[in-house]
């Protein structure tokens, strides 16, 4: 398992769209995925879970990914987040 704290910088944080996308990029993986916000942990494959954490550009989040090709799914999600 690897875990690692992400700056989000899409710049109107995690809306509706973005979250589409991110599910769609996390989706894509074998690991399972978790985004942790303050005190709530979400699937990352779950789009109704990651719009229940409301996360804004600026704001950090911590990305867990366990499984086979977590390596490969963490940088694709981070290179997803630290987008503008």
């Amino acid at each position: 398992m690897i875990t690692k704290q992400i700056l989000i910088k899409i710049p109107n944080g995690l809306e509706a769209r973005p979250v589409a996308l991110l599910v769609q990029v996390a989706s894509q993986y074998e690991c399972s995925i978790h985004v942790v916000s303050e005190e709530k942990r979400v699937n990352a494959k779950s789009i109704m879970g990651m719009m229940s954490l409301g996360i804004a550009s600026g704001e950090t989040v911590i990305v867990e990914a366990d499984g086979p090709d977590e390596k490969e799914a963490m940088e694709n999600i981070e290179k997803y987040l630290t987008s503008k």
